[in-house]
């Protein structure tokens, strides 16, 4: 992949050649999907005479039809461009990204946090979407004691994972927010009965655990049928006829973009009265689910949640960061694939150039520390106030949360 500067090439060679030919010959679809492999491909004169404080990111890079690490990957460069613009941090020194490909594989997730651990000058990792590659992360992150923010993933255990100190802090959702609210939902529709269908995975498991400590305690529509699927799995008829035949009257899914793209598919094959609305978590927006389900998004009732959209975005904060995405060839905000991705990432890095300057140092310990003790931000999701504390490793609450519907461009909207 491209040197980013002089000290820094990435390991693997993902997209080196779409570099090499230029962006003239690329379609804008694929402009915005590799972006992040041609961006500041020079440094600043600054740059050149500071030595860069570097934040790594591990991301799903090199899984087929995926969108969410490039989408971290430009929230990260469009927040370091500013930062870098208003003079850096630790008095002059630029901020600079390594990327890692961890392909949603935990060995490859856990070597890699292994590889960016050992390099000094690196503060800080930014984690991707697969919950279980950073389950599986967990041990080697707490034992090289580096701060890790969690921007797409969802599993509780992940900040509740019981060290001490916790070095992993989240600014993205939880599934113990997102279940009772998807519930609550489901509920204000009037569906008083639902199925839930999981993916079997930490993460379809960690959803299934906070639907049954909600139901446990509080008025909820009815779990009539709940059923476990594996990743690339050929069908999910049968699974899905089950839970209309119990009496669902609307389903919910904790899926990514391939599985949830084929329930759709095989929904719309079916009468319309046998269509039941889907009510989804967002594992779906990390990929390129609306291409996958193509026409039969039409005739299905798909809600997603999710944590932000630009169409609510604060106007003065929406007007900073298109100012800069617009540098890059982004000019409305209908371009920007999975943007809570883009999203968060942007807001946890000047987050972390807080800490950074609350710190004094990139020493990591400092940094985690600092990252406990930041004043007031104000970012592009919220008003963080602060992000975090020493009790609180959580950025977002049910505040951030809203439902979101495609529409018929593929352009993810509030519902």
């Amino acid at each position: 992949m491209p040197l980013y500067s002089p000290a820094l090439r990435h390991l693997d060679s993902v997209d080196s050649m779409l570099c090499n030919k230029g962006l003239r010959d690329l379609s804008r679809r694929k402009v915005l999907g590799f972006v992040s492999s041609c961006l500041f491909l020079a440094p600043s004169a600054k740059a050149q005479g500071a030595k860069p404080v570097l934040l790594g990111i591990d991301g799903e890079f090199g899984l087929s039809r995926s969108t969410s690490a490039q989408a971290i990957e430009l929230g990260t460069r469009i927040a370091m461009r500013e930062i870098n613009r208003a003079g850096g941090v630790l008095g002059g020194r630029p901020l600079d990204v390594v990327t890692r490909d961890n392909r949603s594989i935990p060995a490859r997730g856990i070597r890699n946090i292994q590889e960016l651990a050992a390099m000094p000058e690196l503060v800080a990792v930014l984690g991707g979407r697969f919950n279980p590659v950073i389950i599986d992360q967990l041990p080697s992150i707490t034992a090289t004691q580096l701060p890790f923010i969690a921007v797409w993933s969802a599993a509780d255990e992940i900040v509740d994972n019981g060290t001490q100190p916790n070095y992993v802090f989240r600014l993205s959702l939880r599934d113990s927010l997102a279940m009772p609210y998807l519930l609550k939902n489901a509920r204000q529709r009037g569906f008083d009965k639902v199925g839930l269908l999981l993916t079997n995975s930490s993460w379809g498991r960690s959803n299934q655990s906070a639907v049954q400590k909600h139901v446990a305690t509080k008025q909820s529509p009815a779990i009539v049928e709940t059923a476990l699927f594996n990743r690339q799995v050929s069908t999910l008829m049968e699974r899905y006829l089950n839970m209309l035949n119990a009496g669902a009257k609307a389903i919910m899914l904790v899926a990514h973009d391939d599985e949830a793209a084929l329930l759709v598919r095989e929904i719309a094959t079916l009468p319309a009265s046998k269509r039941l609305p889907i009510i989804s978590h967002w594992g779906v927006t990390g990929g390129r689910f609306f291409n996958q389900a193509g026409p039969a998004l039409n005739v299905v009732d798909f809600s997603v949640i999710q944590t932000f959209s630009f169409f609510n975005a604060s106007q003065a904060e929406l007007q900073r960061f298109m100012s800069v995405a617009g540098e890059l060839g982004i000019k409305r905000i209908e371009e920007i694939e999975s943007p809570v991705g883009v999203a968060h990432a942007y807001d946890a890095v000047h987050i972390l150039a807080l800490a950074i300057e609350l710190a004094k140092s990139t020493d990591r310990t400092a940094v985690r520390h600092a990252l406990e003790h930041l004043p007031a931000h104000q970012g592009l999701v919220k008003l963080y106030a602060p992000a975090f504390t020493a009790n609180r490793h959580e950025a977002l609450d049910t505040q951030q949360l809203l439902m979101a519907r495609y529409r018929a461009d593929g352009v993810l909207v509030p519902a």
